[in-house]
């Protein structure tokens, strides 16, 4: 089978350094899920396995028992260039998504080419029940609608995402923080007005200070904003 092919192709392109730094960095993954396979070497990999006619049966092998093997599967599903047949894809995949890393790696091109479609699937994706599935459709709206396609209502609809899980309340924070480099007078409300929950608002504010795409002003402006710690 396939699925057996990718996977000792994967332990043979294995580093053991790079699985220890891995290992430490997504937590919710237990250690001997993770192979240790370099990005680049997974998205070389992706590219080939894509122009197999039989690709369809590992992407339906689910759920992978390797952590290396769903960042394959990440990589092959962000190449289709058919929107439809991509997002069917996306939507298989996403209940099985187990990891920020995973999560983040997912990051269809054909995307771009239809936010009109798109938009309508991040609300879905946002009013999930999954942790990684809202982390995702953030993620989306983060990615394709905070430049020539924005829009402020689309701030409300991030602010309104309420959720304990630390990977969701992470990404409403770094959207936030995107948000304020890239449309600053319209984000800038949200963190006056605290409509942001504490963790996140102060989460939001330090990484806005760290970019180097908001001014020092606006970046001491933030500073005076943070919550105290009670």
């Amino acid at each position: 089978m396939i699925t057996e092919e990718i996977r000792e192709e994967l332990f043979r392109l294995r580093d053991t350094e790079y699985r220890d730094f891995q290992v430490r960095l997504i937590p919710s993954v237990e250690p001997d899920q993770v192979i240790g396979v370099r990005t680049p070497a997974l998205r070389k990999y992706a590219r080939q396995l894509a122009k197999r006619a039989d690709a369809q049966i590992f992407l339906r092998d689910l759920p992978h028992r390797y952590f290396d093997e769903n960042q394959l599967h990440a990589f092959m599903i962000s190449g289709i260039k058919d929107y439809g047949k991509c997002l069917e894809e996306v939507n298989i995949f996403l209940p099985c998504v187990d990891n920020w890393a995973t999560c983040d790696q997912l990051s269809p091109a054909v995307f771009k080419k239809h936010r009109q479609e798109l938009i309508r699937e991040i609300r879905n994706w946002i009013d999930s029940d999954r942790t990684y599935t809202v982390r995702f459709g953030l993620g989306m709206l983060m990615s394709h609608f905070l430049d020539e396609d924005f829009d402020p209502a689309f701030l409300d609809l991030a602010a309104g995402v309420r959720s304990e899980e630390y990977y969701i309340k992470m990404m409403i924070a770094w959207y936030f923080a995107t948000a304020l480099a890239k449309q600053y007078d319209a984000a800038l409300p949200y963190i006056e007005d605290r409509r942001l929950e504490p963790w996140t608002h102060n989460r939001t504010i330090q990484k806005a200070v760290e970019s180097f795409r908001v001014s020092p002003e606006q970046k001491d402006y933030l500073r005076s904003l943070r919550i105290p710690r009670k």
